[in-house]
């Protein structure tokens, strides 16, 4: 079961950081399109979000849950619990600075194609907010990553520290 879940796991963290990050570097260089193309380009990034990014970080959410539940050593382990404090961050941030601007986005640029010139500004704030979320979710998942590969231990280091300490007085 442990290898079933760190499998999902990293299986949905490939899909949620490739998701992330193919949707940025589609957005970017979507934007020299004509309006139309443009709009279809908005639906493609709205259906990378829907087909893989979300169901990447449920994935993702899910696995890590289980495996910090079923798992006796990470009960105790500091950076499995700096993972799970930074779980809200991630899910909240796609959904909220991901999914919603990825929906706006793509209603707003289907609005200019059909002649909505009025649309472009509001698209503009859109798309900054889209930016930031992305990269503050791909930020958050190397972080993820690196803890996991990195595995630090807090409490040995407060404990060695304490040692000197002691010894020294």
């Amino acid at each position: 079961m442990k290898k079933l879940l760190k499998f999902l796991h990293e299986l949905g963290t490939v899909g949620l950081m490739g998701a992330a990050a193919a949707q940025l570097i589609y957005a970017t260089h979507a934007a020299d399109l004509g309006p139309a193309e443009y709009a279809a380009a908005r639906q493609g990034i709205l259906l990378m979000t829907k087909l893989l990014l979300m169901p990447s970080l449920v994935l993702v959410i899910v696995s890590g849950l289980l495996a910090m539940g079923l798992h006796q050593p990470f009960h105790n382990a500091d950076w499995v619990w700096i993972k799970a404090l930074m779980t809200p961050l991630v899910f909240e941030g796609t959904l909220i600075a991901v999914q919603g601007p990825a929906q706006t986005a793509a209603a707003l640029a289907a609005r200019i194609a059909e002649g909505d010139l009025a649309a472009r500004e509001t698209l503009q704030g859109v798309l900054r907010h889209e930016t930031g979320g992305l990269w503050v979710i791909l930020v958050l998942s190397t972080a993820n990553v690196l803890l996991a590969v990195w595995r630090p231990r807090f409490r040995r280091r407060r404990s060695e520290a304490a040692e000197k300490l002691a010894d020294r007085g």
